[in-house]
Order: structure tokens, then sequence, then C-alpha cells
């Protein structure tokens, strides 16, 4: 199948995404697994435009429909960036925590309560890790960001079209 009017640049593009949301999910999953960082809701919420982007662009590469999928890749980048800008949010204080970051049911007894705290994921506010001063969601946040902007820039560029 020859590659026509910047279909390569296209198909470069759903690659770089592809790789990026797997380094990113594999970094997720290394920090949780390997190293024993709890995610809390908002950190599984932004893994899943990551799948979403790993599985878009694997179908965009296969069956040609790659401008559309690029479409799609991008979409999934600003949702999860958007995700990671609220978490932030969330953990400097500025939204409210969501509900389904912190409750953790009703306890009869103080063994009942002790249970649950040790079982629950932690809160959306709290910070687990930082590096140069910014969160885990920050980083993700100027990172999706990025990625949107850039494969948006290559989706709209003469070379994309």
């Amino acid at each position: 199948m020859a590659l026509r009017n910047g279909s390569g640049m296209i198909r470069h593009a759903l690659v770089l995404a592809g790789l990026f949301a797997a380094l990113a999910l594999g970094f997720a999953w290394l920090l949780q697994f390997g190293f024993g960082f709890a995610p809390c809701e908002l950190c599984l919420w932004q893994r899943y435009p990551y799948v979403a982007i790993l599985l878009l662009a694997l179908l965009g590469l296969l069956t040609g429909w790659t401008r559309t999928a690029l479409g799609l890749v991008i979409a999934a980048f600003a949702v999860d960036a958007a995700i990671a800008w609220y978490h932030g949010g969330v953990e400097a204080g500025l939204f409210a925590l969501p509900q389904s970051c912190g409750a953790i049911g009703r306890a009869s007894t103080i063994e009942e309560l002790r249970a649950q705290l040790t079982q629950a994921a932690p809160a959306c506010d709290q910070v687990g890790w930082t590096f140069l001063g910014l969160s885990l969601s920050v980083w993700n946040a100027l990172a999706a960001t990025s990625m949107t902007a850039l494969l948006l820039a290559v989706l709209l560029s003469r070379a994309g079209r």
C-alpha cells in the first residue's frame, strides 16, 4: 500500500502516540506493582484514555484509517489531559474532592473501621509522589496536553493532509 498525501506522517504520529501511551501505562504499573504506590480513583481514570489510545493507534495502523484514528487519538489525549488537570486541581484544593475518591463505607465497630482504612485506596487530594515539585497527575497533564497539541499540529499540517 503506497503512502500518499502525508499518510506517512500520520502513521508515524500514530506510532508515536501508541508508544507514548504504552510507556505511560508501563510507568504507572511499575509504580503501582513494582514500588507499591497504590493509585487513587482519579489516577485510575487517567489510565483509561491511554488504553483507548493504544487500541485506536493499532486499529488505525492495521486498517489504514489513519486520519480518523489520529483524530480519535487526539480526542483521547485531550480527555486524559482534562482528567489529569482536574486531578491536579483537586490535589491543589482548587476543586472539591469527588465522592468516589473518599467514600469507604460505614463501619459499626472500631474493627470494621480499621479494616476499611487498611483496604481503602488513597484519597485523590493527597499527593503520593512529586518530581521537581510537581505531582504525577500534573506531569501527566503536561504530557497529555503536549501530545494533544503535537498530534493536532500533525493532523492539521500540510504534510498531514
